[in-house]
């Protein structure tokens, strides 16, 4: 089967996502195992989203904010009205498609189109032949394209509020197309979920944006703003359904419909991302979104740890500003055949960013990616140890950042200033392979 994303844009979309319609179960309240998963808290050293009070989440709801739910129509009214911040526990079972409306239908892109909106003459008059490559698209078709794009966040986009645990039961819950927004809510936690393939069916086309201009989109699979003591846990993140490589090209560049899978903005502070499957995308985390000293200065202090990183492209993580521990995450980074997306870099270091980087394990088939690890964006320096490269006996010790500088016009420093001090214990390298596949990702709690 196939479904139309844009005008003129056939992708397939697995059965998995069109049986999402369907509710898996409905019950009252968890069985006491699930409880008790639902109710965990942080650990009291578990990075920087232990710091201050802690993050407790939704563990202190009572039994009438315990839901479980099957639908995205019953997980946003289980998340209750924007700003509420009764402690809640939400539990979703199965998988859920945020592209079914109230009724159980199932929404296509062509379901929010704006009345005034012609992919055609969307093409046509932007084209560099006819608007040119100096300024960004403006006139009632770009205007009928943001309405387009607003119509399909009504429906896709979730806000979660304050002291809120959203987790997944057993292996098999996921979140489909949706948009998962932690904003302007503090003590949050994220567990045990699948989050797949959140795309925009109506990315802008901006020559400005490189010298050849590119498609930007504007959902991401979550997104974390203006929030403090967030805990993302074993959860898993891609494009599973529709992958960049089926996606066409026009003026010339691919037409985008992926942001982010996970980014930190916008002055968020004081969270940790543990145990999680990074995989199949592009442009996957970015830890702060400006150069400008607005309102990210003396934020963005996240942790990473025991994550998998498996053929993304590049920001595993792009880090401005932050001071950001990243530690035991392993990294695959395949040599992808010629024709298809290849890898970019791991770990950008950005302006005024402070990032720290320990036992790090890497997987990479092409030996001429090794130097592509750490790139500069305008930052200044880094600090790293402890990292392996590849499974070879004994195992190849390994300094991105000094491979990074050997090629480099500009070089980077190697320290940053701080010293991490709240995390668990630092595993060593050569058990991260084995740690994190064992234990990354949903079904592992």
């Amino acid at each position: 089967m196939r479904k139309t994303i844009g005008l003129g844009i056939a992708v397939a979309v697995p059965l998995t996502l069109l049986a999402a319609t369907q509710v898996s179960a409905n019950a009252d309240e968890l069985a006491p195992g699930d409880e008790r998963l639902a109710r965990a808290v942080l650990g009291d050293r578990d990075g920087w989203a232990a710091h201050g009070d802690g993050t407790t989440g939704g563990s202190a709801a009572e039994a009438d904010q315990v839901h479980v739910v099957g639908t995205w129509e019953e997980l946003r009214e289980a998340v209750g009205p924007r700003g509420d911040d009764t402690p809640r526990i939400i539990a979703i079972d199965g998988a859920l498609n945020a592209h079914v409306d109230a009724d159980g239908d199932e929404l296509g892109c062509s379901d929010y189109q704006d009345s005034e909106f012609d992919f055609d003459a969307y093409l046509d008059t932007y084209s560099p032949e006819n608007w040119g490559m100096e300024e960004e698209p403006s006139g009632p078709l770009e205007e009928a394209r943001v309405r387009s794009m607003r119509n399909q966040q009504e429906q896709i986009q979730l806000h979660l509020n304050s002291n809120t645990t959203l987790i997944g039961l057993g292996d098999d819950a996921r979140v489909l197309g949706g948009n998962i927004l932690i904003d302007g809510a503090d003590n949050v936690i994220v567990r045990n979920i699948g989050f797949e393939n959140a795309h925009d069916c109506w990315p802008q086309w901006d020559p400005t944006d490189g010298s050849e201009g590119n498609w930007n989109s504007e959902f991401d699979n979550m997104s974390v703003r203006r929030a403090e003591n967030v805990w993302i846990d074993h959860n898993e993140f891609s494009d599973k359904g529709m992958p960049d490589s089926e996606l066409p090209e026009y003026h010339g560049r691919e037409y985008q419909v992926h942001d982010g899978l996970l980014d930190i903005t916008h002055g968020a502070d004081l969270v940790t991302v543990s145990y999680n499957d990074f995989s199949e995308h592009d442009k996957t985390m970015l830890i702060g979104s400006t150069d400008s000293p607005t309102y990210d200065v003396g934020e963005l202090r996240v942790t990473l740890h025991h994550n998998r990183w498996e053929n993304v492209l590049q920001r595993a993580p792009r880090v401005r500003w932050g001071q950001v521990h990243v530690y035991n995450n392993h990294y695959v980074i395949p040599d992808n055949p010629e024709g298809e997306k290849q890898f970019s870099y791991s770990w950008g270091v950005g302006y005024e960013s402070q990032l720290y980087a320990e036992n790090n394990y890497f997987d990479i088939e092409n030996d001429a990616d090794v130097p592509k690890v750490v790139r500069d964006w305008r930052g200044e320096e880094m600090q790293e140890s402890g990292s392996l490269l590849n499974g070879r006996s004994p195992h190849h010790r390994v300094s991105m950042l000094e491979e990074y500088n050997a090629v480099a016009d500009e070089q980077l420093g190697d320290t940053v200033g701080w010293e991490p001090t709240l995390h668990d214990r630092v595993h060593p390298t050569q058990s991260v392979p084995g740690r994190v596949g064992a234990h990354a990702g949903t079904g592992n709690l």
